[in-house]
């Protein structure tokens, strides 16, 4: 499947429809394109990890690992079919910079101002194909001879749309679910403010399916009948979404949505030591989120979280009307959740759709 979808995202490349000069120019020299995957959280559920674990981080490098080594074994079949990447045949001048940066260079008897084409710098000289070399010499010697049919292969991107239409709500991107059960904030044409919808994760749905057609959230009904490991976004702690972006990082050669949760409550010792946890597992990016429904009413809620929280609504007369965030409320000759109505009005959108 990985080289199937290589190939369209090949073919991407010839129909990119990008609207500058400079873009179209900078795709056609390197091809890179961002090829990902989605379900990773859903995955572990239904194998029965849980998510942060010792065994979900091992299976979301092997995961990773597999997609980038068949990307590259693909890369290296069309750019013999095709041609390589237009980056990979161009001259670079060796500099003093360079050679201090990558010692190797020097043992392998580079000297300033010599040439050496782009292919072999990358197969050979950047830190992410030395760990694919490790894992297939053979494969960056060709590479380095051949050169790829793109620079960059693999991505993570946030999927939230794709998981949820076309996926059955699996989990977005490298993202546990954000919940078993929740609501989703949407928009319909017609409505005034935002319409609340139920959502079921995807491992939800299937474990009624298959095994249990009564299972329950962990916060929902008292008789939870759920394992253990159906855990959701927030029961996974910051750390731990470090780790598995980690994990995941290692073998992904461009970017990675991820976002570690952050619970309302957490000290800000502790939240200032996450982009310290980041940066000596060496991410690129750490990306966190505290939710405050006060200051704001994100796409995907909690009825807990709705439940918790009271929204004042300020009257022509001076009067002060009080709700929970998920109390039905009938204005303008509409019914609107509290937590949506506010918002609606806070934010200036009330009727616009």
């Amino acid at each position: 499947m990985v080289d199937i979808f290589t190939r369209m995202l090949d073919n991407v490349v010839e129909i990119n429809g990008l609207p500058l000069e400079q873009q179209r120019d900078e795709i056609f020299r390197k091809r890179r394109h961002g090829m990902g995957f989605l379900g990773l959280g859903s995955t572990m559920t239904m194998l029965c990890m849980k998510y942060g674990d010792q065994k979900s981080l091992e299976f979301t490098e092997r995961v990773s690992r597999e997609m980038a080594m068949q990307g590259w074994r693909t890369g290296l079949q069309l750019a013999e079919e095709k041609g390589p990447a237009p980056l990979m045949e161009e001259e670079f001048t060796v500099t003093g910079a360079m050679l201090a940066k990558r010692p190797e260079m020097k043992k392998d008897g580079f000297k300033v101002g010599q040439k050496v084409k782009g292919k072999v710098l990358w197969a050979k000289y950047s830190r992410y194909m030395q760990q694919v070399a490790a894992e297939d010499p053979a494969l960056v010697e060709a590479l380095a001879e051949k050169g790829a049919r793109f620079t960059h292969h693999s991505s993570i991107a946030p999927t939230g749309t794709i998981s949820l239409s076309l996926a059955n709500n699996a989990s977005n991107g490298i993202e546990p679910s954000f919940a078993h059960h929740y609501f989703r904030n949407i928009i319909r044409e017609g409505k005034k403010s935002k319409e609340k919808v139920d959502v079921f994760s995807f491992e939800l749905l299937a474990y009624r399916e298959f095994v249990n057609p009564d299972a329950l959230p962990q916060t929902q009904g008292e008789g939870r009948n759920l394992p253990d490991y159906f855990i959701s976004a927030d029961e996974v702690t910051p750390t731990q979404h470090v780790d598995v972006q980690a994990a995941a990082q290692k073998w992904i050669d461009s970017s990675i949505s991820k976002t570690a949760n952050v619970p309302t409550d957490y000290p800000y010792e502790d939240f200032k030591d996450i982009y310290l946890y980041a940066y000596h597992k060496g991410l690129k990016g750490c990306t966190t989120f505290r939710f405050n429904p006060e200051a704001f009413q994100g796409v995907l809620v909690k009825e807990e979280d709705l439940a918790n929280t009271t929204y004042r609504f300020k009257l022509d007369d001076g009067t002060v009307v009080e709700a929970k965030g998920g109390d039905e409320i009938e204005y303008d000759g509409e019914k609107h959740t509290a937590a949506n109505l506010y918002d609606a009005l806070k934010e200036g959108y009330y009727g616009k759709f």
